[in-house]
């Protein structure tokens, strides 16, 4: 089984062995001007503009014909031989960008689409209005319109079903990045591999794994006595909370910033709840929790990533055979990774030692599959690395903080190609369970919208059974969202906060995904979203203080921040007009 990562053409494969070092994430640094838009418009032409190929046909290329791109970035190699063909290529890539940037004058938004995923212009295009056209077709044909009601109940529904998908689609837009962004930044995935690849498995998650019965007032923030008898008004709520959190995760997808979709709905809410309820319509300490994972989350992310970076350059990149050392550690991290995701994500047994049978045996299961992979792919450098052990002159006493030279050649190659595979599949894990997990911030108040219009029902802290057609709607929204605009905050998570390497990238995703994981199991207050950026900085800060972009950081948490506020005043907006709307009309 072959993991594509790169397509190359045959003619060109050779240069971009030689040259790729060189093209290091940290020479498009500011290549573009400050008037241009804070985050996304800056230092991504390099990142998103396809290369030029001039030869057929195409071949699928192993990752390892990508990985020696970041030697020079771990500072393991240095190439002053190559200095010419090093100024040569800056060159051309400072024409790229010119052209890139002139292509996006001239084509607007679609041509961010079409650099991503390496088509013209005319096919983002025309992939946009098929998915619009889908968008507004489709709910005529679904079930959850409802049968047999009146003309304007079905018109209201429909324009719930549409607020619903806004925002499905935002959260595609923005939150996918938490599962694919590092293995973009780190190479081990292109930005056409990863959202083709999240999309099935986003879908995938939402449909099998959604949450199929939520409560009207979703994640105790309200008050549900409040609203006893007040159904058009909790309606409109509903929706000016879709509407509210889909506009402000726009604006954020728009400038490349990755905020939590969980708080952009809490603060909606909190807004709605205020404004028409009053003080006591409002749980003060489920906020208090929410604000908290602002600290939690990052701090949280950031130590256990740098943790687990520092153990991979401690006992992997000292090694006296770097390559053979990531083959032994990297089943064990697969066990581990595997065997607690199974036992939190899947439906096994509710009788603990038969759950944990089925954990663990899905562990063993992935690890001896893992290590067939890359036994399979590997298995001629492993054996050309096996008889000999390579000095890596490293100090004699060697402590968990030294500073340790990465390996070279041959292991540099086999180290980032087992990590490589690694983040291929610990980003599979994570965009299946963010698709079962977070669609329910779109699809809970969605389907209590269409609960309290079609049926009638309560304000009350009901239960409202989410059907499968609307499952499936809002797992068609994440994918078109992620298909249109996922890959702006793809580039802030992968380029924009410190520089990725296959090794960065796994020691950040696997990171993230524990902390995620315990963290919900023991009920801390977290956010994914929080989590992985500081996952990111932790593995930046491994590096040294100056590895992690200031500005980039001090943007993001800017737009922490003011999510929750942002949300509450359009909220409160969103609110009025639809009160007035839905007075006219009913």
């Amino acid at each position: 089984m072959t993991l594509p990562y790169r397509f190359s053409s045959v003619r060109n494969h050779s240069l971009l062995l030689k040259t790729s070092h060189l093209c290091t994430p940290r020479s498009a640094l500011g290549c573009f001007s400050p008037k241009e838009s804070p985050l996304f418009k800056k230092n991504t032409a390099q990142f998103l503009s396809p290369q030029k190929h001039t030869s057929l046909p195409l071949k699928l290329v192993c990752p390892l014909a990508s990985f020696s791109s970041y030697a020079d970035s771990e500072g393991e190699e240095q190439h002053h031989a190559d200095q010419p063909i090093q100024n040569s290529h800056e060159s051309s890539t400072d024409s790229n960008e010119s052209d890139g940037k002139g292509n996006a004058e001239a084509t607007g938004d679609f041509s961010g689409m079409a650099q991503a995923f390496h088509i013209s212009s005319t096919t983002a295009r025309a992939i946009s209005i098929v998915i619009a056209f889908s968008a507004l077709t489709l709910p005529i044909f679904m079930k959850s319109l409802g049968q047999g009601l009146a003309l304007k109940t079905k018109l209201l529904s429909y324009a719930t079903l549409l607020f619903g998908f806004y925002m499905a689609w935002n959260i595609g837009a923005n939150d996918v990045a938490n599962a694919m962004g590092t293995s973009v930044g780190s190479g081990a995935l292109t930005i056409r591999q990863a959202v083709m690849t999240a999309a099935v498995l986003e879908f995938s998650g939402a449909l099998l794994m959604g949450t199929h019965v939520t409560s009207t007032m979703q994640k105790g923030i309200l008050m549900a006595n409040v609203f006893q008898g007040k159904d058009m008004l909790l309606f409109a709520g509903l929706l000016s909370s879709l509407a509210a959190a889909g506009t402000w995760l726009q604006v954020a997808s728009y400038y490349g910033w990755p905020v939590s979709t969980t708080h952009c709905i809490v603060g909606s809410m909190v807004g709605f709840g205020l404004v028409y309820g009053g003080a006591g319509a409002v749980f003060w300490s489920s906020l208090a929790k929410v604000a908290s994972s602002w600290v939690i989350s990052p701090l949280l992310g950031a130590l256990v990533s740098f943790l687990v970076y520092k153990c991979i350059r401690r006992f992997v990149y000292s090694a006296p055979n770097p390559g053979q050392a990531a083959a032994a550690a990297a089943p064990v991290a697969v066990f581990v990774g595997v065997a607690s995701i199974s036992s939190a994500a899947l439906p096994l047994s509710k009788i603990f030692p038969i759950a944990l049978s089925q954990a663990l045996a899905c562990g063993v299961a992935g690890a001896i599959v893992f290590d067939r992979i890359i036994r399979k792919q590997l298995g001629h450098l492993l054996a050309k690395t096996k008889s000999s052990e390579t000095s890596q002159n490293q100090p004699k006493t060697i402590g968990f903080l030294s500073d340790i030279a990465g390996p070279t050649g041959t292991q540099l190659e086999i180290v980032y190609g087992i990590f490589g595979y690694m983040q291929v599949l610990s980003a599979c894990f994570m965009s299946f369970a963010h698709g079962g997990n977070d669609v329910s911030n779109a699809i809970g108040p969605l389907a209590a919208a269409l609960s309290i219009l079609q049926n009638g029902a309560a304000a009350g802290g009901a239960e409202i059974v989410i059907p499968m057609d609307v499952l499936a709607w809002g797992g068609f929204g994440i994918v078109a969202g992620l298909t249109m605009w996922g890959y702006r905050v793809i580039a802030t998570i992968g380029k924009k906060i410190t520089e990725l390497t296959p090794t960065r990238g796994f020691a950040a995703e696997f990171a993230a995904a524990s902390v995620v994981l315990f963290a919900s199991k023991l009920g801390l207050p977290i956010s994914a979203t929080h989590t992985l950026v500081g996952a990111v900085m932790g593995v930046g800060f491994a590096r040294g203080l100056n590895s992690v972009r200031a500005e980039t950081v001090r943007e993001i948490v800017a737009s922490w921040l003011v999510t929750i506020p942002v949300g509450a005043t359009l909220s409160v907006i969103y609110t009025w007009i639809f009160t007035k709307i839905l007075s006219f009309v009913l």
